[in-house]
């Protein structure tokens, strides 16, 4: 089904290509420069540390809805075993995961997503392969950190959680600044809290699926405009669903990620550090949100800390 002209239109304005060379294979990433890691070095202030990750579990998320996005399996491969044969000496206890690379808290590398022959900065879609991503793999993070902002889109419209199926637009990424008091900067990490996490802690996976309140095609462009070198949600999708129309299904990612070159997350868990940033009116905190190096991948499971 052919993309709508008001997408293809919205691509355009928020193209990246080339901005930082024809050979770049990270985007937004470089926004994160020294002077913007030393920026969010001067936010810690308490010293107090917030995971923002899911445990990695058989019990995660995923309910089948991706062909082969397995939640965590783990098994132990030796318990307390003797290593060395002596029955008194030295013992050991050895385990292994498999699991999809985006089934919980997780990162999407620019090699996620394409359409239409279209990849980030223009590389052939052909680079991504059984063998995995010879191009814009998330091996090319080598860090992650920085100014972490956390923009509490719920609690700027009075609420503890979004209605399932909200848009979240440039209008209510803007109230949540406001709410933050904060200047959203070049090289920020953004963080956008719907609530809609609340329905997985509880046990309701379904309903932390569909619907949920997502973000919507104009986020996009606030984005870009804003040169936001990275962005995470607490919802499965990310974007909002059902999408905003049907002829352009999940949109967002491909704006983002095709388009931009913007590193994008989902599943981080928001809720202790959002309860904190409104008992403190602090909303800006250090973020070490560092991917795995899998070589070739098209995400990473991620623990990100936010330190304030």
């Amino acid at each position: 089904m052919p993309l709508p002209q008001a997408f293809h239109d919205l691509a355009a304005e928020v193209n990246n290509w080339g901005r930082w060379g024809d050979k770049d294979q990270l985007g937004t990433l470089n926004l994160i420069t020294d002077e913007v890691v030393r920026r969010g070095a001067a936010c810690i202030r308490t010293g107090k540390r917030f995971s923002l990750s899911m445990l990695l579990s058989a019990d995660g998320p995923q309910i089948g809805a991706v062909a082969g996005r397995i939640n965590p399996v783990h098994l132990m491969t030796q318990v307390v075993y003797p290593d060395l044969g002596d029955p008194l000496g030295f013992h050991s206890s050895d385990d292994v995961i498999s699991m999809g690379l985006q089934a919980a808290t997780h990162w999407d590398a620019l090699a996620h997503v394409s359409y239409a022959g279209r990849m980030w900065n223009g590389y052939d879609v052909n680079v991504v392969t059984p063998r995995g991503a010879a191009k814009c793999g998330i091996d090319k993070v080598k860090t992650l950190v920085g100014r972490g902002v956390l923009l509490d889109v719920a609690r700027a419209h009075g609420v503890d959680r979004l209605e399932g199926g909200h848009p979240v637009t440039s209008a209510d990424l803007d109230a949540a600044v406001a709410l933050a008091g904060v200047t959203v900067e070049p090289g920020d990490i953004v963080l956008v809290r719907t609530g809609q996490v609340q329905h997985f802690l509880a046990g309701d996976k379904v309903a932390y699926t569909h619907p949920a309140a997502g973000l919507s095609m104009e986020s996009s462009r606030w984005f870009r405009t804003h040169d936001v070198a990275a962005v995470a949600t607490d919802t499965m999708i990310f974007e909002v669903w059902p999408p905003e129309s049907t002829d352009a299904m999940l949109p967002v990612h491909l704006l983002n990620i095709v388009e931009i070159g913007l590193t994008q997350g989902q599943n981080w868990v928001l809720e202790e550090l959002a309860a904190d940033c409104a008992a403190d009116g602090v909303y800006t905190f250090f973020l070490d949100a560092s991917p795995l190096p899998v070589l070739g991948g098209c995400g990473s499971p991620v623990n990100p800390v936010a330190v304030k």
